[in-house]
Formats: C-alpha cells, structure tokens, sequence
C-alpha cells in the first residue's frame, strides 16, 4: 500500500462518519449554505441557514427576496453583503437559465454568481454523487504537509489529489482530510504526537511531539 492509501485508510478508521458538515436537505440548499460559508465556519452557517431557508425555501423565493432582509439574517456569517449579492444573484440564475433546479455539470455550476470550482466540486459530490476534489484551505495544507502536492494553488492540488486516488474516492478522501484539518493537523500548532498517521507523515515535525500534549489539541471544530 502505497502512502497516500495508507493515509487514506487510517483516516477512514479514524473517522468512519466524515461527511459535509453543512446541513442541506436538497441541491440547492447545499449550493446556498457552500457560498455563505466562504470565510466562516459551518456551525455558524447552519444556524443562519435554518432561518433562510424556513424563509425562502426555494430559488424563486430567494430570487424575489427583499435584500434588506437576506442581510439581516446572514450578517453573522460575515461578508453578509457580497454574500447577499452572490446568493440573490445565483437564485435569480437557476430561476432564468436552469427552470429553477440546480445544475448537475461542472462547467453549468461555475457560470452561476459567486460559484467557483471549489463550490461546484461540493454540490456535485454531496448533492449529487458526482466525483470531485474539493480544495478547500484544509486540504490544501494537509496534501502539503503529505507530500502530495507542493503547491498552494487550488487547481493545481485538486489536480495532483485526484490522481492519487480512483474517482470513486475522491469525495471521501475531501471529507477525511478536511475533518482531520480541522481536528487535528492544525494551521498553526498541528498535534503531531497525537496524530494517526504520524509514521507516514513526512511534516510530522511541525507540531507538538509529546503525546499527551499533543492529545489536548485535538478539537473539534470551533463554533
């Protein structure tokens, strides 16, 4: 096995229940809840997405909302004015240009407003369980710290990430390393001592090496 399996396998026993932690009961839903959570953490975007959408539960409604009221409710997921722009705008596409569903294409997703691959790669692959990287900054830091890219664009990471792996486990593999980005390889002060896949790292030097110190990093994403 080589060792982007491993890490792959290791992960999957760690975290047997990775998925999206965004709450979404539908395409669309997903595609709002993604753009809104740029810049913000998804505990945060799924409280002001049950109000939102028990509001406008559809893209015609979004679409036709007053946007006075859209800030008002997404303000605590910050940039709430662009977002607001974004989510209208979007809402308004799908109504004009796809009947009012959620496009189901790569190359359909990104011509909606303030939809980029990244966003696009999460509904396809959790709305619609089409096979996608999704680069997001943990991710990206992780296949770093892997050895599996030595770049921080995020073309070029969903590149070389998705010709490590089959396609079929291209979604999974997002969902593992995201969770243990934001459990465990920190940003700024990882728990190596603590970590899974310490002996396959080759980064495993960055962060705390004593094993109790390092287990009392480990976390769960901040609110």
């Amino acid at each position: 096995m080589n060792q982007p399996e491993a890490i792959n396998q290791a992960l999957a026993t760690l975290y047997p229940d990775a998925r999206a932690e965004l709450d979404f009961t539908s395409p669309f839903e997903l595609l709002i809840a993604t753009v809104l959570s740029a810049q913000s953490t998804d505990r945060r975007v799924n409280a002001v997405t049950a109000v939102l959408f028990d509001r406008y539960p559809t893209p015609l409604a979004l679409a036709e909302a007053d946007r006075a009221q859209v800030e008002e409710i997404i303000q605590p997921v910050g940039f709430f004015r662009n977002k607001t722009t974004a989510i209208i705008g979007l809402s308004r596409s799908l109504v004009d240009d796809f009947d009012g569903n959620v496009p189901d294409t790569l190359d359909e997703l990104v011509t909606l407003p303030g939809v980029g691959r990244k966003t696009a790669n999460v509904v396809l692959g959790n709305a619609f369980d089409i096979p996608g990287i999704t680069p997001d900054t943990h991710l990206i830091r992780l296949a770093n710290r892997f050895g599996w890219v030595e770049s921080t664009k995020p073309d070029v990471v969903e590149q070389a990430v998705g010709a490590l792996f089959p396609p079929s486990e291209w979604v999974m593999v997002c969902h593992r390393v995201i969770w243990h980005g934001r459990r465990c390889c920190h940003a700024r002060k990882p728990a190596c001592g603590a970590c899974v896949v310490y002996d396959l790292c080759p980064s495993r030097d960055l962060g705390e090496q004593d094993p109790v110190k390092a287990a009392k990093l480990i976390r769960e994403p901040r609110n």
